[in-house]
């Protein structure tokens, strides 16, 4: 009885607490690394493994970036936990390069602007989100750190530090995996359900932070609990980017369940077991596909670079002179991802 009424009042501790939440909360993101890390092969990046309780600490780092008190770190980072592609469906084609999507963005909000004044005030990149951007950026300083690794054993030096430098970009880059796993942050409906709502969903954003701390939380999730959804590693190759954009945007399939699991009251406490599941499988899809991401950046760290156009280069085909380069190249396709 002690035991039931304690966790009844945790329960509804978290549950007051949970507007303030972000990203899946400390423990939501720890878990998703940790896993990430215990399931790197033999042939991968094992030094990490040193490192899982550093990167678990270090899960929510990015959200620390994002207080009012921190203007300029506030203002850049705000955008880089959401992707809510129903802002943005004017594009045809998401451009590989944040700079452009941000002109693209102004261009049709200017267009707007005279036309759908509320639609304009949403149409910039806080309302926007620019999510895989932050994951692409994320990943590209995790391949160039990883290769410092491979050039300091190479020559003799102690990686050690450099090691843990590549640790902290694993946390960096699994935050944004992270929230692309968690339906609420790919969505418009991020902060409450918007339009039309004949289903009844909340309209407050209160059931945001309910589904992704308060209830994974209330059912105490840990790194073993979603051990063994993460399969076999993924040899991935093909297009990063595209990948990316994949993964956030099968994630926003699933966001009306969040908001039927809170209006049916499923996330009222640790109990149902169907939410316990929902939340498990989320957040193995961002485990497995952190681990994945990390051993690819580890075989793109092998070798010499690729000899690829400057992107700076006014001569480039490709060059914008409205962002002063020219969009990212498509990912080197290695016939064997090690």
């Amino acid at each position: 009885m002690i035991r039931t009424t304690l966790k009844s009042a945790l329960v509804a501790a978290l549950l007051c607490s949970a507007g303030a939440a972000h990203a899946w909360g400390q423990r939501g993101h720890a878990v998703i690394d940790r896993a990430a890390i215990n399931a790197l092969p033999d042939d991968g990046p094992v030094f990490l493994k040193d490192y899982a309780d550093y990167i678990a600490r270090n899960a929510t780092q990015p959200d620390s970036w994002r207080s009012a008190s921190e203007g300029f770190s506030k203002i850049a980072e705000d955008p880089n936990h959401g992707w809510f592609a129903q802002q943005f469906a004017f594009m045809e084609t998401i451009p590989r390069s944040r700079h452009e999507f941000i002109l693209a963005l102004y261009d049709e909000q200017q267009k707007l602007a005279q036309t759908d004044p509320e639609a304009a005030a949403r149409t910039n990149p806080r309302w926007t989100g620019t999510l895989p951007y932050a994951v692409m950026e994320s990943y590209g300083h995790l391949v160039a750190c990883m290769r410092q690794v491979r050039t300091m054993r190479a020559t003799g030096e102690d990686a050690q530090p450099m090691e843990q430098t590549c640790a902290f970009h694993v946390a960096h880059l699994g935050h944004y995996i992270g929230d692309g796993a968690q339906p609420m942050h790919v969505t418009w409906h991020s902060d409450g359900w918007r339009g039309p709502n004949p289903e009844g969903y909340d309209t407050t954003g209160k059931s945001h932070g309910r589904f992704e701390s308060a209830f994974v939380d209330a059912i105490a999730l840990e790194a073993e609990d979603i051990a063994d959804r993460l399969g076999a590693p993924g040899r991935q190759q093909g297009d990063v980017f595209d990948h990316v954009l994949a993964f956030v945007n099968d994630s926003a399939t699933r966001v009306e369940t969040v908001f039927r699991m809170d209006r049916d009251g499923d996330l009222a406490t640790g109990d149902n077991p169907a939410a316990r599941e929902f939340v498990i499988a989320h957040t193995a899809n961002g485990a497995r596909f952190l681990r994945d991401l990390v051993l690819r950046a580890w075989s793109e760290s092998e070798g010499p670079r690729p000899n690829l156009p400057n992107p700076n280069d006014q001569g480039h085909p490709q060059y914008n002179p409205m962002t002063g380069s020219a969009p990212a190249p498509m990912s080197v396709d290695r016939a064997t991802i090690r």
